[in-house]
């Protein structure tokens, strides 16, 4: 058993984080502020004598003894992270800041949940690891792409100047059960507007691609890099390969829920990337991780959480 540090663990991706190591067996303290996150994500983890819950906000220091971290805390849609864009940058970067002095005094090993964000709108087709991106500095969404990119480069600062053992993934596009209605991100739009009966809002002529993880395939690698050789830093892609087009996204919902909604466009955001395929040969050879489930399937299972939670 380890004593695992999960921030921003009552979120949608660190909440399925939390029940997965619970279910490892480990001792799992969930920090959050929730700004974002949800106590109905966790509710059902309360009665594990091993789950703890600390209310914290990252961006003071927090002091516990722990094993491992992975830090996940920080608004992850645009709706979110730009409603307070300069606390977004202080999570990313104070916070990544308080985290490693934490895992520096711990001696523990720490992950960074990144983000395919650092890439920006890629003119490399899929994103590799070795590229540095396209990023607008001043737009929008700098506050979460800067963000995260200076939170990875304090992460190898810390890695060459202190040794710490770090693990660093980039984490594209991933849905399932426990989104939030209201994150303004495509599949949950979708989905919502779908069972509502409402139009189909798609920005710009819905060609632009993305590339769909279902939660559990994600969640697997997360653990899987942090239990990897320690030699192994990354930063490493964790999404699904096969890519789509955000008007088959919204056709194949369309399909699954039997909804009659129509279709609608409008003008495409700032800063919107065209296109988000990952390379994920680093991970299959790396950490033996692809993902297995299909975008149908996965949607399926997604559709049902929503269903739940409207109706």
């Amino acid at each position: 058993m380890k004593n695992v540090l999960v921030t921003g663990g009552a979120g949608f991706v660190g909440s399925h984080l939390c029940e997965r190591l619970l279910h490892d067996g480990h001792d799992v303290v969930c920090v959050d502020n929730f700004f974002t996150g949800n106590k109905a994500n966790i509710n059902h983890l309360r009665a594990n004598p091993y789950f703890e819950v600390i209310r914290h906000d990252i961006t003071f220091p927090l002091y516990i003894e722990t094993d491992s971290i992975y830090n996940l805390a920080c608004p992850a849609s645009p709706i979110h992270y730009q409603r307070d864009p300069v606390q977004t940058t202080k999570v990313c970067v104070h916070g990544t800041i308080n985290m490693l002095e934490l895992a520096n005094r711990t001696g523990a090993k720490i992950l960074q949940a990144s983000t395919s964000e650092v890439y920006g709108d890629p003119e490399v087709h899929p994103q590799t690891e070795d590229y540095w991106g396209k990023v607008n500095p001043i737009g929008i969404r700098s506050c979460y792409d800067e963000g995260k990119r200076c939170a990875e480069t304090l992460f190898f600062d810390y890695f060459r100047q202190h040794g710490l053992e770090i693990k660093v993934v980039r984490i594209f596009n991933t849905y399932g059960p426990r989104m939030h209605p209201d994150d303004g991100r495509v599949v949950s739009n979708f989905i919502v507007q779908a069972i509502k009966g409402e139009p189909i809002t798609l920005y710009g002529n819905g060609l632009q691609t993305r590339s769909f993880c279902y939660i559990d395939d994600l969640i697997d690698g997360l653990v899987r890099m942090m239990d990897s050789d320690p030699s192994l830093t990354g930063p490493i892609n964790l999404g699904n390969p096969v890519e789509h087009t955000i008007l088959e996204l919204a056709e194949m919902i369309l399909r699954l829920t039997k909804s009659h909604s129509q279709l609608t466009y409008l003008p495409l955001p700032q800063d919107d990337p065209q296109q988000r395929q990952p390379n994920i040969e680093q991970a299959r050879t790396k950490l033996h991780w692809a993902p297995k489930v299909s975008l149908e399937d996965g949607l399926k299972e997604t559709i049902a959480y929503f269903r739940r939670v409207i109706l």
